[in-house]
């Protein structure tokens, strides 16, 4: 989620929740493929942290492969969402570039492109590092990027009407470069028969790292990285490995 606790998308985790899966965004599907890759370069992997973890859709479709699961994310709004949604699991509230759990896991994730939030390479060096810090030895880290520079397309309109449990939510949004970084504009319409209408609009500002970028950043926290492309995410996926003998 956006590293602008302010952002009103995400104190409307409610709205968030619901306009996602109405949109028919495939959270099981990609939790599958994400299980692979992990399962691929560490069979034995028993603990996951999923970080940015919003409502929660994605760790819940991974937690049944692990033995422990656990997610993070700035929002309280979203954690509150998300422990609705899976009271059993422990949702803790942290910054990804400086959240502690004095602990370690076999694989961490970091998805929908929540990294993309960080304003600069700086930033992403610290989270990289930090999110590093909580993965075992032989473990895995799956981060999902936000769009490298020469793919993103400026002047990009996403438009979507969905109705999910008696509300139906517009989403439309509009999309420019800004120096480094991508400026997205979004406007929500909810209406419902008890409520009414509301509108309330929300700015994103992320990143367009290179991918030598990210790739930088991994190798400087200790891990070894691979870029993987699939359909289900567009930007692709870095999937990195921390050495067994890492310190």
């Amino acid at each position: 989620m956006s590293l602008s606790a302010d952002t009103a998308i995400y104190r409307r985790a409610d709205v968030y929740h619901d306009f996602y899966r109405g949109r028919g965004k495939d959270y099981p599907a990609e939790a599958a493929y994400v299980r692979e890759l992990i399962r691929a370069r560490t069979a034995d992997s028993d603990s996951l942290l999923d970080v940015a973890c919003g409502t929660g859709a994605h760790l819940n479709a991974l937690a049944g492969a692990f033995r422990e699961a656990a997610g993070v994310d700035l929002s309280q709004e979203m954690l509150d969402v998300a422990a609705r949604t899976n009271p059993d699991l422990p949702w803790l509230q942290g910054d990804m570039r400086d959240f502690r759990l004095g602990r370690t896991f076999s694989a961490v994730t970091c998805m929908f492109s929540s990294i993309g939030y960080l304003p600069d390479t700086h930033g992403l060096d610290r989270a990289v590092r930090n999110l590093a810090d909580h993965l075992a030895p032989g473990g895995v880290l799956v981060v999902e990027p936000w769009w490298f520079p020469e793919r993103f397309r400026p002047g990009w309109v996403g438009a979507d009407v969905v109705e999910r449990e008696g509300r139906t939510i517009a989403r439309v949004s509009h999309t420019v470069r800004a120096g480094a970084s991508s400026r997205m504009e979004v406007h929500y319409t909810v209406a419902s028969p008890e409520a009414g209408v509301e509108h309330f609009t929300d700015v994103h500002l992320m990143s367009l790292f290179e991918r030598a970028q990210y790739e930088d950043a991994f190798r400087r926290a200790g891990l070894v990285p691979e870029y993987v492309t699939h359909e289900l995410f567009g930007p692709g996926l870095f999937v990195a490995t921390r050495q067994e003998d890492a310190a």
